[in-house]
């Protein structure tokens, strides 16, 4: 179950609505979107983890969309009927990808290579949030708290304002605004980007080259790679720390855990930062667990498949810490990160900071249609030990703590100041 991937697929659509122009159809071209209709309209129908598609006609749907299809004039238009369409299914994670970012999405591109700035929207407005050590932005003096004004000479704002109006209800709104940012400055290694940002006193332009991702490249089955880490750290007061960059890499993982395990009798606390990680996979949530409880018969929560039940039960450790456990998460944390932080929320076995996460939970596949674009598809729909659903919910923080870019010029990190406080006085 990889799903890392889906915060990208829905930045890059949303950019792609905004931003795609037509592109005429020829005969054969008109060919093959048909046969692209065709194949998503079946694949629902047939591979979609309810088979009733919540009370659609989903016949009356073909025949409703299908005379759309037929006289559609460009790929582009043909797109967005087919994702209309899928919109009647009212679930996230569900579309038709355009054929340039599924080839992206492939590795046939190479265009994400980064200045290494991280950015979240806050009060509609793209605010650097953290930045890579020893990467160009650092280098060049970009600080958290510096907001980007235009990137390669285009205005940040309306693209923002777009996706404020397009998304408004949605809990994805943060994560496509912020990944739709981070879309536009990252690119191809020989480019470098010119950035205008305000540190909340002058404005600056730079030109920032770009590098290839922190991390090492990990794959999982036919998924494409992609750039993974994970980091240890221990505050003076001996509360243990660990970042995930996704949910990748089992084996990595659990040595880094085990590290900060180490004497864990003397930890005060543990804090597992799940800021920005869009997910990964599914079965690692349930081993992390293990490492906070001792009891048996605990569970995250049930996957829902056609025909099959999937319980995420936690697997427990002889040697598991009672410690405080607080757990970080903002609109960028989704999928197995939401399965995580949520269930362990359930069971009351954690402290969850930050804003409210992206609720994309629901596992997914990927295929390529045959007009070369791309199609996602959903599989299992989740429900948490608590029984609420994450998808379009997400896992809301016991407490909430939004940066302002005041803070973060001042140089703090309030989400991670306010878990070691609890921790202290727990």
């Amino acid at each position: 179950m990889h799903k890392f991937l889906r915060y990208i697929i829905s930045a890059i659509v949303a950019i792609a609505c905004f931003a795609s122009a037509p592109d005429g159809l020829s005969p054969e071209r008109k060919k093959l979107l048909i046969a692209s209709f065709e194949e998503v309209w079946t694949t629902v129908r047939d591979r979609h983890y309810d088979p009733t598609l919540g009370g659609l006609d989903w016949q009356s749907v073909h025949d409703q969309f299908s005379p759309r299809i037929d006289k559609a004039a460009s790929d582009e238009e043909g797109r967005n009927i087919m994702n209309e369409m899928l919109g009647l299914l009212k679930q996230t994670h569900i579309g038709v990808i355009p054929s340039m970012a599924y080839n992206d999405m492939q590795g046939e591109s190479t265009g994400n290579y980064t200045p290494g700035i991280n950015i979240r929207v806050l009060d509609g407005q793209a605010i650097v949030i953290r930045l890579e050590v020893n990467y160009p932005a650092a280098k060049a003096g970009v600080a958290p708290g510096w907001k980007i004004l235009k990137v390669n000479g285009k205005a940040v704002e309306p693209i923002l304002k777009r996706i404020e109006e397009h998304y408004s209800t949605s809990t994805l709104k943060d994560l496509i605004g912020s990944k739709a940012i981070e879309t536009l400055l990252n690119g191809q290694p020989a480019e470098a980007v010119e950035v205008e940002f305000s540190d909340g006193k002058n404005t600056k332009t730079l030109k920032l080259n770009r590098i290839e991702p922190r991390g090492d490249k990990v794959a999982f089955g036919n998924m494409p790679s992609a750039h993974f880490w994970v980091e240890t750290s221990s505050t003076k007061d001996q509360i243990r720390i660990i970042k995930l960059s996704m949910w990748l890499s089992p084996e990595t993982v659990a040595k880094a855990f085990s590290e900060i395990m180490a004497d864990a009798g003397n930890a005060k606390g543990f804090i597992i930062d799940l800021r920005g990680n869009p997910g990964g996979i599914g079965g690692m949530a349930m081993g992390a667990a293990g490492w906070f409880t001792n009891q048996t018969g605990l569970k995250l929560g049930t996957m829902f498949m056609r025909g099959a039940t999937l319980n995420f039960v936690v697997s427990p450790r002889p040697n598991a810490v009672s410690a405080p456990l607080a757990i970080l998460v903002d609109g960028c944390s989704a999928s197995t990160s939401e399965i995580f932080a949520g269930g362990m929320q359930d069971l009351k076995r954690a402290r969850i900071f930050g804003t409210h996460t992206a609720g994309a939970a629901l596992p997914s596949a990927f295929v390529r249609l045959p007009n070369g674009d791309g199609f996602q598809y959903i599989m299992a729909n989740y429900i948490s030990e608590g029984g609420k659903p994450l998808e379009a919910l997400g896992v809301a923080p016991d407490e909430i703590v939004k940066p302002t870019q005041k803070e973060l010029l001042s140089g703090k990190d309030p989400i991670l100041d306010r878990a070691i406080d609890w921790i202290n006085m727990t």
